[in-house]
């Protein structure tokens, strides 16, 4: 499970890492706020997921590890292919308050949606994930803001290959696991 953790706290990772870039001089607020708030969501969305998947995942039981290799390595490479992407992220205001913070919460957490609907199709436990991806998520979002700060721009898109190769590799071993 924390290898899912980290895989999905790539996203927040990365826009923490731009929060601290585009701030001047990050606060105590940004340090709540950001870290608070991905890891509200990241452990809100697996639930969310987690329900649909359970109440689907009957009726396509024979093939659930199927779909939750596809689901995740659809994630992965989706993170893998917009790390190549030339645009940088830039915020006019705060990116810790009103609407820009929940818009990046929820867009940074939308993976998180998949890997619950996973578990549901798995029937794996979903609070102890849901809690280790939220906190996981919090954590890198403080160091994000700090090494944002630090280091630039140039890591963002290295961490966000890296996020999505391992949700892949995640992805093949459930199907592995599955078939052998």
């Amino acid at each position: 499970m924390l290898g899912i953790a980290i895989g999905l706290a790539m996203d927040t990772f990365s826009v923490a890492i731009g929060v601290g870039i585009s701030v001047d001089r990050p606060t105590v607020g940004h340090y709540f706020r950001i870290p608070f708030h991905s890891g509200l969501f990241q452990f809100m969305m697996p639930i969310i997921g987690y329900f649909a998947g359970a109440f689907i995942g009957p009726w396509i039981g024979s093939y659930d590890h199927w779909t939750a290799m596809v689901l995740l390595s659809l994630v992965g490479v989706n993170m893998i292919r917009g790390s190549f992407s030339s645009k940088r992220e830039t915020y006019t205001s705060d990116p810790s308050r009103g609407w820009m913070l929940v818009t990046l919460s929820l867009a940074t957490s939308i993976d998180a949606l998949a890997v619950g609907l996973s578990l549901g199709f798995l029937d794996e436990s979903v609070v102890l994930s849901s809690v280790v991806i939220g906190i996981v998520s919090a954590l890198f979002s403080i160091f994000g803001i700090t090494i944002g700060k630090k280091a630039g721009s140039l890591l963002g898109k290295h961490v966000e290959r890296a996020g999505g190769l391992i949700l892949v590799m995640i992805g093949a071993k459930i199907l592995l696991d599955h078939i052998a």
